[in-house]
């Protein structure tokens, strides 16, 4: 079950002081356990490019991280070059404020151009940030998401305070049906934590404990 769990979790370092001692040993790791991928910060994507070429380990990266509030052409610019740099996923942050705000045609021209700048060459993820918002608002963004073409939808930066709640994830699965991927982040900790978040309907897991949670017994 350990190797099994393992395929679900993104093993991930995003801390802003992560240094490249911390990313070799997380590349190692992945390497050594074959998570799904490991989930680094765009300026450690060549890196781990590079590492992971002959392994079993995908590459993904953060777009509009931890804010979600640069423009879109940024975002775009991102994510090509992290596409470049060897990427495989990338995992966007919409623009919050619209999402509250309202402006939902905005946030979905925001997913759009992400989702096409990636489109045949990289899974897109598209963070929600749900700690910040409404059951209505989660539901909106999920639902602009799928409309975007988008591969997944994910609860969470890790970075606003919240992370994913299996209430959470059941809202999401619900809405999105059962063909676009779930990926539960943030607070996800121990084995029954990532198992909850699978039953609930999560098809990936994102965790920085990822090393303890497949090593529980």
């Amino acid at each position: 079950m350990s190797e099994n769990l393992a395929k679900y979790i993104d093993h991930t370092l995003l801390k802003p002081d992560t240094t490249q001692e911390q990313i070799g040993l997380l590349l190692k790791e992945a390497k050594e356990y074959e998570f799904a991928s490991v989930c680094v910060n765009p300026y450690w994507v060549s890196y781990s490019a590079d590492f992971l070429k002959e392994a079993n380990v995908k590459v993904c990266t953060v777009i509009g991280f931890p804010l979600g509030a640069t423009t879109t052409d940024t975002k775009v610019y991102e994510t090509k070059q992290a596409i470049e740099n060897g990427a495989t996923e990338v995992d966007m942050v919409i623009n919050i404020g619209e999402l509250i705000s309202g402006n939902v045609d905005n946030v979905h021209q925001d997913i759009i151009a992400v989702v096409k700048a990636a489109e045949g060459k990289a899974l897109t993820k598209v963070i929600i940030e749900t700690s910040l918002l409404t059951d209505e608002q989660k539901v909106k963004a999920c639902e602009l998401a799928k409309s975007a073409g988008a591969d997944f939808v994910k609860t969470s930066t890790g970075f606003s305070g919240g992370g994913a709640t299996e209430a959470d994830i059941k809202l999401m699965r619900k809405t999105v049906g059962t063909k676009m991927g779930i990926k539960a982040s943030g607070g996800v900790r121990t084995r029954q934590d990532a198992l909850s978040m699978i039953e609930a309907g999560a098809t990936r897991i994102g965790a920085s404990a990822g090393i303890d949670i497949i090593k529980e017994s």
